[in-house]
């Protein structure tokens, strides 16, 4: 009897004809699964990031990741140790008008964070109307900077020759850029302050725009805390705070990696016999005449007067930057939020993302504007 219960042989579907039900079924399970853990359908025709070729001694390493418009590429290179990612921004409209082209934000991340982190991607940034951002890889502690020392165990680190001589002409050639000066800017935030300041005045003939966020602006003498705190990354002091199991990057922001010594970077710390010659080299408030002719920007809060936190140290090294501008006559935005009261709702005045990303909220439509008066050719 049993047979009864299955359709007569003429009323059976061919194997053929029952394809598009199970090829229905299927895609109704995916999409319900998906549906159930949160993640929206994939689309067949969603829209892509753009091809990227490798080139400039970077060679891709993994799939590119993310949207159309917030996606990572992965590269390695011969000049640091590892994999390192790289965050991409693209304006909404960059696919839709293949000829038009943009100008680019260099944005350098802080000490113990990595591109790809999703929330180094700011609001402020993503939404962007005019602009590229481009987020590169700095180590958990690179300081950007090709390292006095290349043979510890930390590996390879020549970070300013991966973003000066590689990345941005990888992305010259793969984005439709804007790739002269005048369409080129570079930012930081923290480590990546030191960064931004560190490569404009190096290299000022690829940068007109440059901005410090809460930045490690002073490596001089005067600014001990500020050194002692480059030392602490290098030597990883706080790594036993983290506890077993934690591993470096963002689930222990006190993990830099492997210990190295005081040296590795600048050579010695100490200002013992001008053995220190190269931090003061370093030393950004030591070269801001060579900001001339750039827009300028510096932002930090005051910590809440509050010596354990960052940013309490951050604000002098703002202020000596700032009296170097003014002393040198060289034009600069300049915006101490104190206590964050007024700036943004999460901002109270800390060494923490809730002012960056008010900081931003405030320099991206300055920084867009300045890109627009350059592509007219209006005077400065």
């Amino acid at each position: 009897m049993a047979h009864d219960l299955l359709p007569a042989p003429s009323a059976r579907p061919s194997p053929t004809a029952r394809l598009p039900r199970v090829r229905a079924a299927v895609l109704a399970l995916a999409a319900t699964a998906l549906l159930l853990l949160g993640a929206p359908p994939v689309r067949a025709d969603a829209p892509a990031p753009p091809g990227m070729a490798d080139g400039f001694g970077l060679t891709q390493t993994a799939a590119v990741t993310g949207g159309a418009t917030n996606f990572v590429v992965t590269v390695s290179t011969p000049q640091v140790a590892g994999e390192q990612r790289i965050r991409i921004l693209l304006p909404a409209d960059y696919a839709a008008d293949p000829a038009k082209r943009y100008p680019v934000l260099y944005f350098l991340h802080g000490a113990s964070d990595d591109p790809g982190n999703p929330a180094l991607a700011y609001p402020a940034l993503t939404a962007a109307q005019s602009m590229i951002t481009v987020i590169p890889d700095g180590g958990l502690r690179g300081w950007y900077a090709d390292w006095l020392d290349q043979k510890t165990a930390a590996g390879a680190q020549n970070w300013e020759t991966f973003h000066i001589k590689q990345v941005i002409p990888f992305i010259d050639a793969n984005l439709r850029t804007l790739a002269g000066k005048e369409g080129r800017a570079v930012a930081g935030i923290s480590m990546g302050g030191f960064g931004a300041l560190h490569y404009a005045q190096r290299h000022p003939g690829l940068f007109s725009q440059v901005a410090t966020f809460s930045g490690a602006n002073e490596l001089s003498r005067g600014h001990a805390v500020m050194r002692a705190a480059v030392v602490a990354t290098l030597t990883n002091i706080g790594a036993p705070l983290c506890g077993t199991g934690a591993g470096p990057g963002p689930s222990c922001s006190l993990d830099f990696g492997p210990a190295v010594s005081s040296d590795a970077i600048f050579g010695s710390p100490y200002p013992v016999f001008d053995a220190d010659r190269r931090w003061n080299a370093a030393d950004p408030t030591a070269h801001m005449a060579a900001l001339a002719g750039m827009g300028i920007a510096i932002y930090t809060g005051n910590g809440n007067g509050n010596p354990s936190d960052g940013e309490f140290w951050v604000r002098s090294a703002a202020q000596h930057s700032r009296e170097r501008l003014d002393a040198l006559g060289i034009p600069h935005h300049y915006v101490d939020y104190g206590n964050g009261s007024g700036w943004g709702p999460n901002c109270r005045g800390g060494h923490d993302s809730g002012c960056w990303s008010q900081d931003l909220v405030d320099y991206v439509p300055r920084l867009e504007a300045a890109f627009a008066s350059a592509s007219r050719g209006d005077a400065p």
